[in-house]
């Protein structure tokens, strides 16, 4: 079943995504923005014994909140910021640029003392970032960094392709004497993105140069990539390969094949993505031709959320961090296991 996400904001959205960000709208105003947990936090942020501040609050802003990693990457981080006396907000995007604004806003006014957030636009995201910074507050970018910030989280974004597109071309080479067809799910929107693409693209190609890639395509949830594959395949019946910049599209590659009579266990077939979401991993454990994703533990995930802040807090030197990702294959049950249970 392929769960309904919003895609990437459009040009329109973006402007006045720009417009929002850069102060046009009146703090006044923001207080209806429809943030969770809305009341003031001022005082959420106290002296620390160790000469920095105890966060008692932090904030977390993740747009995409039809990802099925959203519920996980909440539940998760509430429970690891509940182990350290903090309490965690969220705010409800709904993979809206305006409404990022919006809401992130919201919280600098109410001076939220610790704001993570995974910018939908981060050239927009800068001036938000600087009016946080220059409000006394902590800012941490996730999934990607800005000029203006305390601290990032990344995850390994070029290695994470690497890993899957010389996954896909082993398999290749391996199974279809390196020739066949392959297509391509990215994205050039945001940095994680563009790296992700990148090193996925890069790496296939080197090591599989006799399969032709027939289509790169933007697509990083399940209902546009299942649209887009289906055109995809319209032309080319006898693609073989599709590989994703997340699991979400990779996902809706997977359901466009089948629905297109693609057999579920089809030998000449290998689909990829990246993230290990529940869907994904579950059709790789079942033998499918889902056959690999470079997966992040949603648990390295939650304590990043938390840690971060809380180091930028305790004034520790290098308080970023770079959460690991690692590739996961048919065969590899226990760490499938381990990660279905994370996302549980």
């Amino acid at each position: 079943m392929i769960t309904p996400e919003s895609s990437m904001p459009s040009a329109a959205s973006r402007r006045r995504f720009l417009a929002l960000s850069a102060g046009a709208l009146a703090t006044t105003a923001l207080a209806a923005a429809g943030c969770s947990a809305p009341e003031k936090a001022a005082a959420s942020a106290k002296p620390a014994s160790s000469g920095g501040k105890e966060l008692t609050k932090i904030g977390l802003d993740y747009p995409f909140t039809q990802l099925p990693l959203y519920s996980t990457l909440v539940k998760l981080s509430t429970a690891e910021a509940k182990k350290h006396g903090s309490s965690l907000i969220t705010t409800s995007d709904n993979a809206n640029a305006d409404t990022q604004a919006s809401n992130l806003n919201t919280w600098i006014a109410q001076k939220v003392p610790a704001i993570v957030s995974f910018p939908m636009v981060f050239e927009a995201m800068e001036a938000v970032a600087q009016r946080a910074m220059e409000a006394g507050l902590i800012w941490v970018t996730y999934g990607g960094s800005l000029e203006h910030q305390s601290a990032d989280i990344q995850f390994s974004f070029r290695e994470g392709g690497t890993l899957l597109g010389e996954a896909a071309a082993k398999w290749a080479e391996e199974n279809l004497g390196g020739k066949g067809k392959v297509a391509f799910l990215t994205d050039s929107t945001i940095e994680l993105g563009r790296e992700r693409t990148k090193g996925m693209v890069e790496a296939f190609t080197k090591a599989a140069p006799g399969v032709d890639v027939v289509a790169q395509e933007q697509a990083i949830d399940p209902d546009t990539a299942l649209s887009k594959a289906k055109a995809i395949l319209a032309k080319h019946p006898d693609l073989n390969i599709v590989l994703g910049i997340t699991d979400a599209a990779a996902y809706g590659a997977y359901k466009a094949l089948q629905q297109t009579g693609r057999a579920k266990d089809d030998a000449k077939t290998f689909v990829g993505g990246q993230d290990g979401s529940a869907p994904s991993l579950l059709a790789i454990k079942q033998g499918s031709f889902y056959r690999a994703s470079a997966a992040l533990a949603p648990n390295d995930l939650a304590a990043a959320i938390v840690d971060v802040p809380l180091a930028v807090a305790a004034g520790k030197a290098n308080p970023s961090a770079q959460v690991p990702i690692n590739l996961v294959q048919r065969g590899d049950t226990a760490r499938i296991d381990d990660l279905l249970a994370q996302n549980a």
